[in-house]
Formats: C-alpha cells, structure tokens, sequence
C-alpha cells in the first residue's frame, strides 16, 4: 500500500481497513492499478480464485473517495466492484442466473455486515463459440457481475469481506468449515450448491 502526504485522512483510513481484510486460502488479493479519472483519489485491489469443480473467476473492487461528494454517490466514499466468472452450460442457460448472480452480492454484502446506500448494477452472461483452427474449448460461457455502492464510513473491512464472499459464490466455494460431499446426478458442484442454497 503506497501512501502519499497530500493524501485525505478519510481516504488513508479507508484504504488501511480495506487493506487489512484477510482472504480464504483459495483467494489470491493484490493490489493493482486504480483507475485515474473516477475521482480524484483511487485504490483498487483484484482477485482470483478458482473452485471446487475447476471453474475460475477474477474481480476487482475499487474504491473512489472525491472529498466534494457526488451527488449520484449520496456520500464521499464509493466502492465499484467487478467481477467475471466461467459458468457451467445448465447454469448458463438458466433464466434466472442474473438474479442468482445478484444475490450473490447482495447476501455477501448482508452478511458481512457492510452497511451501505445507493446500490445498483449490473449482470450480464455471455456465451461463445470457437470455429475452425482456434485453439481453446468450443463453448466457453461466462457471467459478468458490475456494480456499486456508497460506503458510509471509512471502515470498509465488511466490504471487502463481502467481495471475498461474492467471489468465492460465484465459483461455488461453499461457506467456511463446509464440505460438499461430491457431485450429485452429474450437477457440477457450484450448480448444487447453488439448488441448494437459492430460495425462488
């Protein structure tokens, strides 16, 4: 975590709380490269993580601080988060995989207790085909979560555990001290998990 002096006392606590979240073993946190022009004070860390049945996924949260306040943002602090997950075919041709995929940010965000206002976003699936002399599997489908929130304070732990979670739920990780026990009539494990856990 670099620092700089002219930086704002709300921003460096934010940035240290967001910083001191410690992920499960199967997520892999660095920091990376904020974007510049979002506001005038930018820090973002990227993840990577893989699940029980070999789907992959990789996400971003960033974190934007403008001292003025936006008016869209109700607040000074944002938090921007995305993410993108392979999927397996049955649940990407579910209908009902972009509410499934919401919940998953919105439970996380619930669960971890990170209070927060101003929540939108988006989920998109996305399928493709390779043709002809492309290297590469000859379907591959995908699911992208983009969304954001306004903070209400600096103390941003929560939020940061909940982007733990959601990455970990978007490729099946079942909850802490949990095991799935194998696959069942050949649904990949994070499709059972997720018949298991999804109240419609």
């Amino acid at each position: 975590m670099t620092v700089t002096p002219e930086e704002p006392e709300l921003f460096r606590r934010a940035v240290a709380s967001l910083s001191s979240v410690r992920p499960r073993p199967e997520i892999e946190l660095g920091d990376v490269r904020a974007p510049q022009r979002l506001a005038p004070w930018a820090y973002a860390v990227s993840a990577e993580v893989s699940g029980p049945a070999g789907e992959l996924a990789s996400g971003r949260l960033v974190l934007l601080h403008d001292p003025d306040g936006e008016q869209a943002w109700a607040g000074v602090l944002r938090l921007v988060v995305y993410v993108r997950a392979e999927v397996d075919v049955e649940l990407a041709t579910d209908p009902l995989l972009p509410e499934v995929g919401w919940s998953w940010l919105t439970d996380a965000l619930e669960s971890c207790g990170a209070t927060h206002t101003s929540l939108g976003g988006t989920v998109t699936r996305t399928s493709s085909a390779r043709f002809g002399d492309i290297a590469g599997p000859a379907r591959t489908d995908d699911l992208e979560l983009r969304a954001s929130w306004t903070a209400l304070d600096a103390e941003l732990a929560a939020h940061g555990e909940a982007f733990c979670e959601l990455m970990a739920s978007t490729v099946g990780l079942p909850p802490v001290g949990v095991t799935l026990f194998g696959q069942r009539n050949g649904i990949s494990a994070r499709a059972q998990r997720r018949y298991d856990t999804t109240t419609y």
